[in-house]
């Protein structure tokens, strides 16, 4: 019994061991991360620097930067009214896309009258930003870089990977949300 019980506790002490982890093989160093960030920070000067020179081109337009990135100038303003879409509110809507070459991606009426749920439905990040800027029966053109398009990836038809847009934008009619009824 007593060269059982030595023999026992070292196969007891080799079993609790455990297997030894494996080590990585490469170790990373985030530098395609840091390269990806610094391409993509390159890309979006040069677009807005685009964006810049075709807003100074067109002297017969208004344009005004929105707080997400955009720039849009109007078409048709509504002076009556002042309410903007609101979250839950159902916008219909029109648009054109089109390059900053004035090159056009899709017509209205490939498109086709648009129903938006505000805040509720995917729309591609400058399109989802510019409906909540324009009221009732205003006409705008927004000029997006393509990170507020459809960004590296595109629609995976028309429009290609990084491709800044131009868009023209009708809010046909906004159907206020009951929660956002004025009293």
């Amino acid at each position: 019994m007593r060269k059982v019980l030595p023999l026992f506790l070292a196969l007891l002490v080799l079993a609790c061991q455990g297997p030894e982890p494996r080590r990585p093989v490469k170790v990373k160093s985030g530098s395609f991360i840091k390269e990806s960030v610094e391409r993509n920070k390159k890309l979006l000067a040069e677009e807005e620097e685009r964006i810049q020179r075709i807003i100074k081109t067109d002297s017969l337009k208004e344009y005004m930067p929105s707080s997400e990135g955009s720039w849009y100038a109007y078409e048709l303003k509504n002076e009556v009214s002042d309410y903007t879409p609101q979250t839950d509110d159902l916008v219909r809507f029109t648009y054109t896309l089109l390059t900053l070459d004035n090159d056009t991606i899709y017509t209205q009426k490939e498109i086709g009258l648009q129903s938006y749920k505000v805040d509720k439905q995917e729309l591609f990040p400058g399109l989802r930003n510019s409906i909540k800027l324009l009221k009732e029966g205003e006409i705008a053109i927004f000029l997006f870089p393509s990170s507020l398009g459809y960004g590296y990836i595109g629609d995976k038809n028309k429009i290609g990977v990084n491709v800044p847009l131009k868009a023209v934008i009708t809010v046909r009619e906004i159907e206020r949300d009951t929660n956002n009824e004025t009293p």
